[in-house]
């Protein structure tokens, strides 16, 4: 997953209930502690959340903006995240995407969109 952390997307491919993957583009941050832990944040009542709740077997690889896959794609692990590591991945993601992500987040919050953030692990 380190040759994952240079890019700026990932490809992150979630399983339905009959098991077709849905793939979607992300904004990720690597954990500079844990380099081999991605996060990841979209929208609480998103169908990728509700996908990774009920299932956290998920993929990913290294895409651009529009979701061209540029590497391998590598088994992984999804969890929700609350509390101080989901601020904490919030804060990552911050730092990595200023000034876009505080825009977004902005009217995010005027909408009354609550977030959900994702924490993504290499399988084992």
């Amino acid at each position: 997953m380190r040759q994952i952390a240079q890019h700026r997307y990932i490809n992150l491919e979630s399983f339905r209930r009959d098991g077709r993957g849905v793939k979607t583009p992300l904004w990720f941050a690597a954990d500079p502690a844990a380099p081999d832990r991605f996060y990841v944040y979209s929208t609480a009542d998103s169908f990728k959340v509700k996908r990774v709740r009920r299932n956290p077997k998920v993929r990913l690889a290294p895409c651009t903006m529009r979701g061209e896959v540029l590497g391998d794609w590598v088994d992984a692990q999804a969890e929700i995240v609350t509390g101080p590591e989901a601020d904490h991945a919030m804060a990552l993601l911050d730092r990595k995407y200023f000034p876009w992500k505080q825009l977004i987040g902005l009217f995010a919050k005027l909408r009354g969109h609550a977030r959900a953030v994702i924490r993504i692990t290499q399988a084992r």
